[in-house]
């Protein structure tokens, strides 16, 4: 029997359970980028999908740790401003260059680099599609993006 997902819905399902286990897998102390989790998750160029699903992150999911792959605070905003992010990962330890940014040399975890094929496995394993359903937002945004890999024919 194929387990494989079959519409965008649960498709994107899987890649919202996908990207918050990897962002509960990300250590205390470093950050992720939006195009890292993509990549890990099956979905290579998806660094906006991810940043969208970022949006819609619950309690528990430490979502400051990601930050574009330019080391910058990009979503800031969803903390209510881009002080709170910054003071929550100041708080793990990550120290910011004058222009606040995140050196990612020294601060970033890539999952595909960082992770073995194996672990990556054992965090998938783990999730629960079912309770990472996409909003109607969040399917309104995939199915309207021309560089969606979701978009509707």
């Amino acid at each position: 029997m194929n387990n494989e997902p079959t519409s965008p819905n649960e498709q994107m399902a899987v890649l919202k359970a996908r990207v918050f286990a990897l962002v509960k897998a990300c250590p205390a102390g470093r950050v992720t980028t939006y195009g890292w989790l993509g990549k890990c998750a099956g979905y290579p160029n998806a660094a906006r999908i991810v940043g969208w699903i970022m949006n819609e992150a619950s309690p528990g999911v430490p979502a400051q740790r990601v930050i574009n792959s330019k080391g910058e605070l990009s979503g800031g905003w969803a903390f209510g401003s881009p002080d709170r992010m910054r003071q929550l990962l100041e708080a793990e330890g990550i120290v910011f260059s004058d222009a606040g940014k995140v050196d990612l040399k020294r601060y970033g975890w890539d999952p595909s680099r960082d992770l073995s094929p194996a672990q990556v496995e054992e965090i998938f394993s783990g999730i629960d599609k079912s309770s990472e359903q996409p909003s109607p937002r969040l399917m309104s945004l995939v199915n309207h993006d021309p560089a969606s890999p979701f978009k509707k024919p």
